[in-house]
């Protein structure tokens, strides 16, 4: 009997946002879910409109399964992972960890695949899962302003500022010309 598909499964349990006052409650089962459309959209786009070659499948991959540690660790708030550098690498030992833990729930023969993933051995797609990541935080505060909670203030400037500072062509083109649409209502979607 293989429980790694049983123990990922536990995701929808574990919440997000554990410091904040959510109108709208969030796990990171559906976190993972919006994290990887949004990480392949963000390849997309950089093969469409900026001439890379970027392998959105392994990314929206890398990004379906960034936070299967959680499962284990539970969803540690970011002001705390980052509080300062030592308890940073701590967590990320203990992630690392769980991760390692879910492995050994695989059959033999899978593991190597999974491993990878896991890891986000490649460089590049975790880059794009990180930046995924922060739009999707970034959304999750939008969504949260449109319902009056200002509780999302101060994340909603912090994440606006972080990714601007990426730099980056994709994120900048799904910030100018997907995130706009975040700001609307259902009615206004429809037409």
């Amino acid at each position: 009997m293989h429980k790694f598909f049983a123990f990922l499964s536990r995701m929808k349990y574990i919440g997000r946002w554990s410091l904040m006052r959510s109108n709208q409650k969030e796990n990171i089962m559906e976190h993972s879910q919006h994290v990887a459309a949004v990480a392949h959209a963000l390849a997309v786009i950089g093969n469409v409109y900026f001439g890379k070659s970027l392998d959105a499948d392994k990314i929206a991959v890398y990004a379906l399964f960034h936070e299967s540690s959680e499962v284990i660790t539970g969803d540690l708030p970011t002001p705390i992972k980052y509080i300062n550098k030592s308890l940073n690498s701590a967590y990320k030992e203990i992630e690392r960890s769980a991760n390692g833990k879910l492995i050994t729930l695989l059959p033999d023969e899978m593991r190597p695949v999974y491993r990878e993933v896991l890891d986000m051995a490649d460089e590049t797609n975790r880059r794009y899962v990180k930046y995924a990541d922060k739009l999707c935080a970034y959304i999750k505060c939008i969504e949260e302003l449109k319902t009056g909670n200002r509780e999302f203030s101060a994340a909603s400037a912090t994440i606006k500022n972080e990714l601007i500072a990426y730099n980056n062509s994709e994120v900048n083109y799904f910030i100018e010309n997907f995130l706009p649409a975040y700001e609307l209502t259902l009615d206004e979607l429809n037409r």
